[in-house]
């Protein structure tokens, strides 16, 4: 005989409480879902349908709606149809929705009519963060981090892709013209000549299609295309692989972990340091923030107009120049004195100051020493010209940068603080998300999709620091 946990008949009467209330224990998350979205103005937040009128067929309440996507993206189902179901079987929904069961159109309709109101609600709870003291003496981590769209490569296009494609088409239809030629003599109008004649009229319908594509990708302003989610981009990914995305620009505190601000983006990194720092200081109500973030935001006009508002940055220069590939001295090798604004080349010659110049916007300082440059005895080593001499340039705010990196130095830590603070919650949203990432389509749907994740996770945070019944309790206040 068996020794086994043994389950009750299911044909046995059972006696389920009377009250829904007693399924849900006290320090259920759902609790906190309901506790925070009931605390909120959804009117003022920018929600549709908050007041009704009396006539008509009645809709349900946005709170009821948003509940079910707080405690969907919370709980990775972020499907409508998914949302749907669950609210047939979850008990937990049941008590949350007080047993109502929209269906997925309704649901799907509410994300996309509710973009503005997801928005201001994910950037609420941030600010409630901020009253609850989460973000004392706060050092800031802002990075990028590609987000897959509802675009596969195949149906993404460049413009050597669409003249590689068409190369390809007009080749096989060269091919099957010859082929149909050589059997002109037959009259008989055979099994492989009326395939083969099939197989022309979709390769010149098809080709008719590329060059149409062609002509769209060659007006676009970024030179590409993508048929599915025309928004989405080809970007390289951390593995340098390409895959068709999002960027997503992220600024967590280095503290509790918890994101601040978040921007759905279709460029690099290069340029957002401003901006991604400029939200986060209207967020937390203070400039005096340490921004740190990697080599990809390297800007010196970013970074000084960062400092310029009162703020700190911590940014480690990449190095782009050509130099060390092109056999000669880098940069790096020419030391700059700053009392006497001059550079000393690696061969010991000086390079004074000479003139100013403007190039791509940027007011720079012109150092350069022409006899020096012309008898000196490595000057294959310094420059690749026969006639013009190395020139030194510099940024005539470059002292700004000089000083950050030297406080770089000091701080060494910084990188690997970096590294351990904004990978974190990129790492676990994209694992809720799944292989898919995205659901839908379009940037700013996209947007009010990582809203969602967004808020999810700061709200998982909050619970796991502050604990549900408190997180509750301040709602309440």
């Amino acid at each position: 005989m068996s020794h086994h946990i043994k389950g009750q008949s299911r044909t046995q009467t059972t006696l389920f409480p009377e009250a829904l209330d007693d399924f849900v224990t006290e320090d259920n998350a759902v609790r906190v879902i309901d506790a925070f979205v009931d605390s909120l103005d959804l009117e003022s937040l920018g929600f549709e349908k908050v007041k009704t009128k009396a006539t008509g067929r009645p809709c349900y309440h946005p709170a009821t709606m948003l509940k079910l996507y707080i405690y969907g993206y919370l709980n990775r189902i972020q499907s409508s149809r998914r949302l749907e179901k669950e609210s047939h079987r979850n008990v937990e929904l049941m008590w949350l929705l007080e047993r109502l069961q929209p269906d997925f159109k309704t649901i799907a309709d509410f994300r996309k009519n509710n973009s503005k109101g997801i928005k201001s609600t994910c950037r609420t709870f941030v600010e409630l963060c901020r009253e609850m003291n989460m973000f004392n003496d706060v050092m800031i981590a802002i990075d990028g981090s590609k987000f897959k769209a509802v675009n596969s490569k195949p149906n993404n296009y460049t413009p050597q892709k669409a003249k590689d494609h068409i190369a390809r088409i007009e080749k096989s239809i060269t091919h099957y013209l010859s082929l149909l030629a050589e059997k002109d003599d037959s009259e008989s109008a055979d099994d492989d000549v009326i395939l083969m004649n099939e197989k022309l009229a979709w390769m010149k319908k098809r080709l008719t299609e590329l060059e149409e594509i062609q002509v769209a990708v060659n007006n676009h302003p970024d030179k590409q295309v993508s048929l599915t989610d025309p928004d989405s981009r080809l970007m390289k990914t951390s593995n340098m692989t390409r895959q068709v995305c999002y960027n997503v620009q992220s600024a967590v505190d280095t503290k509790h972990h918890l994101i601040v601000s978040h921007e759905v983006t279709q460029t690099t990194d290069m340029g957002k340091l401003h901006l991604v720092a400029s939200q986060v200081q209207e967020v937390l109500k203070t400039k005096d923030i340490t921004f740190i973030a990697d080599k990809g935001y390297y800007s010196r006009e970013d970074i000084k107009a960062v400092i310029d508002t009162g703020s700190d940055v911590l940014v480690p220069k990449g190095d782009t120049s050509g130099a060390t590939k092109a056999g000669i001295f880098n940069k790096a090798k020419f030391e700059y004195d700053k009392e006497r604004d001059e550079y000393t080349c690696p061969a010991g010659n000086i390079l004074p100051y000479q003139r100013d110049s403007v190039e791509k916007g940027m007011h720079l300082k012109i150092y350069v020493n022409h006899i020096a440059c012309r008898d000196c005895h490595i000057r294959s080593q310094c420059t690749r010209s026969k006639k013009e001499p190395r020139k030194m340039r510099r940024w005539v705010h470059e002292n700004i940068i000089d000083s950050m990196h030297k406080r770089l130095q000091r701080a060494a830590h910084v990188t690997v603080t970096r590294k351990q603070t904004v990978e974190h919650p990129f790492g676990t949203i994209k694992m809720w998300m799944g292989a898919t990432h995205y659901l839908t389509r379009r940037i700013k749907n996209v947007s009010t999709e990582m809203s969602l994740h967004v808020l999810a996770y700061n709200l998982k945070r909050m619970m796991t620091i502050k604990g549900n019944h408190e997180l509750i309790a301040s709602f309440k206040q």
